[in-house]
């Protein structure tokens, strides 16, 4: 039996808690909150871990306030957001295809989104902003694509997993013809942005970010009953009163607009939605989507790989990207070898 609580107000609402979850995301919010601090302070001008506090509350130096609030702190919410966006955006897509391999990586969105930017760079030499606004275009484009191609009297995961892998690679390869098109210039430029990089972000690229998780986190966890409910198949979750294709699609575009909207801000950073819900899974021991936990694993992620992309390797600074790739790739073999020893594959 899991270890729940019933916690009840003074106005009579009772809300059962999972505790080991409870606990799991105050310390994933703790961490995440020092990985921060600890990048803050992190770079040709490094900073203490008090004299970055005091900073942020505003009794620091001229000098400091302007690194901190100008150079960094932009940087490091970006990261948060946009490893909270993966990782929200994940769970939602493996519950919905209910299969741990239905991510934005796999599904086809990430490419979708890089398709959008490299024709901005490619054949429009775009601004960075115009870069960021067709990468949301090609992202939501494909999701819609893949929603209508998987469509049969309803969307069911093996079919959407299916589809999002054909269209990955068909996509895949209108993005290695985008990339021989280019001049050299524009394709150096290309393959930057395609490695995912949080380099040079900025308060510009925060509050279009902040707002929509705004908007969107609250209206997915508002949802969750019902994306739990359909874990249990469509029969069952229409017999409970869930509207399934309804509650299906507002959190398909959830998904879609979250993770396209993290791609438009820091490039397809790899693998962060596809391993933060599994590992938020293993450490909550807890069934069902875990998108609040997936949310604070994907943010703290983020920000730890940042955090090892300036400072692990000397002095050559690395894409983030890179470093999920890596990390991504590690437990993507030891999950094969462990489920191979379980006798599951």
């Amino acid at each position: 039996m899991r270890n729940t609580r019933t916690l009840r107000t003074p106005g009579g609402l009772s809300v059962r808690a999972d505790v080991r979850a409870l606990v799991v995301v105050v310390a994933l919010l703790l961490a995440a909150a020092a990985a921060s601090v600890v990048l803050i302070g992190t770079g040709d001008f490094p900073i203490s871990f008090g004299d970055v506090l005091r900073t942020l509350a505003g009794d620091g130096t001229a000098g400091q306030e302007f690194i901190v609030d100008e150079l960094r702190l932009p940087r490091v919410l970006v990261g948060l957001l946009v490893g909270a966006s993966l990782g929200l955006g994940g769970a939602l897509f493996q519950s919905i295809s209910r299969n741990p391999l239905g991510s934005p990586d796999v599904l086809g969105l990430s490419q979708g989104a890089t398709s959008g930017a490299l024709v901005v760079i490619v054949l429009m030499s775009g601004s960075a902003t115009q870069v960021t606004v067709g990468a949301l275009i090609g992202g939501l484009l494909t999701g819609l694509g893949i929603y209508l191609l998987a469509w049969k009297q309803g969307v069911h995961g093996y079919r959407l997993v299916l589809v999002g892998i054909g269209v990955s690679a068909i996509v895949t390869a209108v993005n290695g013809y985008l990339l021989t098109k280019a001049d050299l210039v524009d394709a150096t430029r290309a393959v930057v942005w395609m490695t995912g990089s949080l380099n040079g972000r900025d308060w510009s690229q925060v509050w279009p970010l902040l707002a929509l998780c705004a908007v969107l986190v609250p209206l997915v966890l508002a949802n969750a009953r019902g994306l739990r409910m359909t874990e249990m198949g469509d029969d069952v979750s229409y017999a409970l009163g869930v509207r399934v294709e309804r509650v299906r699609m507002l959190l398909m575009v959830s998904a879609v607009l979250l993770t396209a909207a993290a791609a438009a801000a820091a490039g397809p950073v790899s693998f962060v939605a596809l391993t933060a819900p599994q590992l938020a899974r293993r450490l909550t021991r807890s069934p069902g989507p875990n998108l609040v936990a997936s949310l604070c694993m994907g943010a703290t992620l983020l920000v730890t790989a940042d955090w090892a992309s300036q400072r692990a390797f000397g002095a050559d600074q690395l894409p983030v990207g890179v470093v999920t790739g890596v990390l991504g790739g590690v437990y993507l073999l030891w999950l094969l070898v462990t489920e191979r020893r379980a006798g599951r594959i």
